[in-house]
């Protein structure tokens, strides 16, 4: 999944408080809508005969075809002249600012993209999703019994489930199946193995790491994944809540301390401080140059014009410090992404959330997967071939062999909320610039900085719950 840029960030930003101002004048949960049907089993929310459903959705790399599919399914399913209008949109905020002022948003929508609603502008104006939760779908399992453990929380504002998340990122090491195979070489499990393998990479003339400038902050998920494993969920939860001292957790420590290491001793692309980060990518999807880069899994997707032959893309853990972890080595952070909502204004709540029971049934999630290369967070969705992708494969399996220890935390980072700039810092770092102990005095400040501002509304975190 391609980032935005800096200048499309900022024009998004724009955008977010402009549209916020408007939205606040917005009619709230009073407004009247369209009645609907009679609820049976078949048909749980009620849809009423001859409805429209109107469904917005973000085109952006995911496309809609996958959406179209969803609602074939919903009109086969309810029958009596019930209809499924999908419109695709690149501009979210342009399409539906409109639409929310004027009283007449869609049936169910996707808030995605640069360019997506701030749901704390319309946060008062969508439907909780508890009931939603709480429906089997197509399969007849309730829905939150057939997504990955997690998901339905990630959507929860003030009390209420206001999103429902569709696609699953898993943040984790990337591999060339095929080319470990070939050297003869397997993935660490440990810190200790990761520098043994830099000393084979180095002796075939490669190197264990790349990265690029813009994506330097990807280390850091590296070196968080890998002490929350160690040390627990205090590691990840002192840190988001700001608490003095976290970033000297000893894990952490650690963990920065084996990292420093493997840079000092240029297991690392040169070079990578001044490296465009797509063309780091290729460095190792395309040249083979770097045995592993840590990213989420849209990885796969962003290098497909950039990667070689048989370069079979594999998923793997982040490595641990030694056995007496909290979290076993197959522990892996994966977190929910393309939130779906229903607003409350909608000309048919029941026909939204009913497009949403087909979306998180298994025909549609695996329709998605197979379109997109991407899983979703509806379980047993995806082959075992992961239809032809290892990187789907390999990322179902990772996930899978988690099970209860799947986590996650950088889709709703504290960083993000907070507005903490550390990215340069990391480069620095990953450079050789600074020590790891200079970087730990970085994000310290950074943090006392955050935790002393009042201008914004202190969150508590509890990423173990």
């Amino acid at each position: 999944m391609s980032r935005p840029s800096r200048r499309t960030a900022l024009n998004a930003g724009i955008v977010a408080v402009a549209l916020g101002l408007v939205l606040a004048g917005c009619a709230g949960p009073d407004q009247a809508q369209t009645s609907d049907g009679t609820a049976s089993a078949d048909n749980p929310f009620g849809v009423a005969a001859n409805t429209k459903v109107d469904v917005v959705v973000f085109d952006g790399g995911y496309g809609t075809e996958y959406a179209e599919f969803a609602a074939g399914l919903v009109e086969d399913q309810i029958g009596d002249g019930v209809t499924v209008e999908i419109s695709p949109t690149n501009n979210l905020s342009q399409a539906l600012q409109p639409r929310f002022v004027g009283g007449t948003p869609p049936d169910t929508f996707t808030n995605d993209g640069a360019d997506a609603i701030p749901i704390t502008s319309i946060q008062d104006q969508l439907e909780d999703l508890s009931d939603f939760w709480n429906t089997k779908n197509y399969d007849g399992v309730k829905i939150t019994d057939a997504v990955f453990p997690g998901v339905k929380d990630v959507g929860e504002y003030d009390g209420s489930y206001l999103n429902a998340n569709y696609v699953m990122t898993l943040f984790s090491l990337w591999y060339s199946r095929s080319l470990f195979e070939e050297k003869g070489w397997n993935p660490p499990a440990t810190w200790a193995e990761m520098a043994d393998l830099c000393t084979a990479a180095k002796a075939d003339g490669k190197y264990l790491f790349t990265f690029g400038k813009e994506a330097a902050v990807y280390y850091q998920w590296l070196v968080l994944d890998s002490a929350i494993k160690q040390g627990g969920f205090d590691v990840i939860n002192d840190i988001s809540n700001l608490e003095p001292g976290a970033w000297s957790n000893p894990d952490v420590k650690a963990v920065l301390a084996e990292l420093q290491s493997l840079i000092s001793d240029g297991c690392f692309v040169p070079g990578g401080a001044g490296t465009q980060f797509t063309q780091a990518q290729a460095q190792w999807s395309n040249d083979q140059e770097a045995l592993f880069y840590y990213s989420g899994s849209w990885i796969e997707s962003e290098m497909k014009e950039a990667t070689a032959d048989g370069f079979e893309m594999t998923a793997w853990p982040a490595p641990l410090l030694n056995d007496e972890s909290a979290l076993p080595f197959e522990a892996a952070q994966a977190g929910p992404a393309i939130p779906w909502s229903v607003p409350k204004a909608a000309a048919s709540t029941a026909g939204g959330k009913e497009f949403l029971r087909a979306l998180f049934s298994k025909e549609a999630a695996s329709k998605f997967s197979e379109l997109t290369l991407a899983p979703t967070v509806v379980k047993d969705t995806v082959p075992a071939d992961g239809f032809g992708s290892t990187a789907l494969a390999s990322t179902m399996g990772v996930m899978e062999n988690a099970g209860d220890d799947l986590f996650s935390w950088v889709p709703n980072s504290y960083s993000g909320y907070y507005g903490i700039q550390d990215a340069p810092y990391w480069v620095s770092f990953l450079a050789g610039d600074i020590t790891a102990q200079e970087l730990i005095d970085e994000e310290e400040k950074l943090s006392a900085a955050a935790a002393a501002d009042d201008s914004k509304p202190k969150k508590e975190y509890d990423y173990g719950e």
